[in-house]
């Protein structure tokens, strides 16, 4: 193996510690406007289909619009409930449980954050059009999310308010032809001590050359 420009303790440790933080969140702590507009600047040099660059970023901020954005959100717990019912596992149910809890306290969040698209897919728009649609964009919002937590911020990715996307529109002010792709509430986080979750071998995941095959 040739030697990485790079050091990989440190980017293995900011790969295998990035995920969804939502107990450990500063809800009293400002994320300045400046931190994520960094952290939207090194998302701009993510990989993106037929190099469309159609990412569009709205952050919010005004606490009214936030409440808003709250109060639409918590009506998607109910869904959060039955899902927790039919969870799989005991980690599973516990993520949905926390999720439910943090529905209830989303517009408390400094900021939530929405990447969007400019341009509608067609109603009949086919595979290969949708997955290169979204992969872009979110390939844009991973590098945003890692850098939030490089500079001790954490995220959490949802599309609950999805549910209710012509009710979020109106309150955005969106045109009619912005997607919305996610919703991520940013924070600064209480403490970086973050570990790897646990998670199957990659071998067991993983197949070469035929499906079925190790």
């Amino acid at each position: 193996m040739s030697e990485s420009p790079f050091d990989l303790e440190t980017v293995d440790r900011l790969l295998s510690t990035t995920r969804s933080v939502r107990r450990r969140l500063d809800y009293d702590r400002p994320v300045e406007r400046e931190v994520l507009l960094d952290c939207i600047r090194l998302s701009q040099q993510a990989p993106t289909a037929t190099n469309s660059q159609g990412w569009r970023w709205l952050v919010i901020d005004d606490p009214a619009k936030k409440r808003g954005l709250g109060d639409i959100y918590a009506r998607g717990i109910p869904l959060l409930d039955e899902m927790s019912k039919s969870a799989k596992d005991a980690q599973t149910a516990m993520v949905y449980n926390h999720a439910r809890d943090f529905a209830s306290r989303l517009g408390d969040v400094p900021v939530l954050v929405i990447p969007c698209l400019e341009g509608r897919l067609d109603a009949d728009a086919e595979h290969v059009h949708i997955t290169s649609y979204y992969g872009s964009v979110y390939q844009a919002v991973w590098s945003f999310q890692l850098a939030l937590r490089s500079r001790g911020l954490g995220s959490v990715f949802t599309t609950m308010h999805l549910t209710f996307e012509e009710e979020s529109r109106e309150l955005l002010g969106l045109p009619e032809n912005v997607v919305q792709t996610a919703l991520l509430p940013v924070a600064y986080t209480v403490g970086m001590d973050f570990k790897p979750a646990d998670r199957p071998a990659p071998e067991s995941i993983t197949h070469f050359n035929d499906w079925g095959a190790s």
